[in-house]
């Protein structure tokens, strides 16, 4: 199985080891990607020249101007101490997960199967070791233009790869989602799921902050429960097993499967 994770906004406030090497991180493949978009990154963040600069690099990442010492950290990752992804990543998705107080093989799975999407890197296993860093997918980087973009015409065949023969649950936002859509030869074997809020019976919502919270109490459930499926439809068994709610849309040939998971309290 394939888990497919957005990133989270919040990142921690400094790494605590080695400096980044690229050549360090999975998907070996990605790295001459990851070069250029770091570079381009840190050609557009390095903002000594002028407050337009600056100014033009908050524009370019949909910062504010109360954000600017980001700017600065970003211009400065090619000698920033790292930490493991799985701890950079800080948001509300990861604290549900709660990856430091899973059991070692809970662990061991979540470092296996687990791929975090991300604006800068293309894609991060938890294990990787990355500086926090501020760089959004709808962002534009010189020489780069759209990262969305950029990284659908990279990520495909590393992506599908990566799949292999398994089930893929797919948890990004819509916006990490663009980045790779899953051949038509895989759709069948991959499962998005969307978080329905029922305040009473009929009256459903689609709920954001909660969503993530429910996503990631939903793959940490997975990972304690040993769960191994090996094709979307067991996948989605595991998930009835463990009690979730779960409303599975019709099938539309050549698309991924989509399930609601309805919860009733928040």
């Amino acid at each position: 199985m394939l888990i497919l994770l957005p990133p989270s906004e919040g990142k921690a406030d400094a790494g605590t080891g080695r400096r980044l090497d690229l050549t360090r991180l999975s998907l070996p493949e990605l790295t001459p990607a990851r070069e250029e978009v770091l570079g381009a990154l840190m050609t557009l963040c390095a903002t000594g020249r002028s407050d337009a600069a600056a100014d033009a690099a908050l524009a370019a990442l949909g910062l504010s101007a109360g954000q600017r010492g980001e700017v600065a950290r970003n211009a400065r990752l090619d000698r920033a101490a790292t930490a493991p992804a799985g701890q950079v990543y800080t948001g509300v998705l990861y604290e549900a997960l709660g990856l430091a107080t899973l059991p070692p093989g809970a662990l061991r799975t979540a470092r296996r199967t687990v791929l975090v999407s991300s604006g800068l890197w293309g894609a991060v296993r938890l294990a990787d070791r990355i500086p926090p860093y501020r760089c959004p997918i709808g962002a534009r980087l010189p020489g780069v233009g759209a990262l969305s973009a950029y990284w659908r015409r990279v990520l495909s065949p590393v992506l599908t790869a990566a799949a292999g023969g398994g089930p893929v649950l797919d948890l990004r936002s819509a916006a990490y989602a663009a980045t790779w859509t899953p051949p038509a030869e895989l759709a069948g074997r991959t499962v998005t799921v969307r978080v329905l809020h029922e305040r009473r019976p009929g009256e459903r919502s689609v709920v954001s902050h909660f969503n993530k919270a429910t996503k990631g109490r939903l793959v940490r459930d997975l990972l304690l429960a040993g769960a191994r499926p090996r094709t979307a439809t067991a996948l989605i068994g595991a998930l009835r097993d463990l009690k979730y709610p779960v409303e599975e849309q019709p099938v539309t040939a050549g698309r991924p499967r989509q399930i609601d998971v309805v919860v009733t309290e928040l």
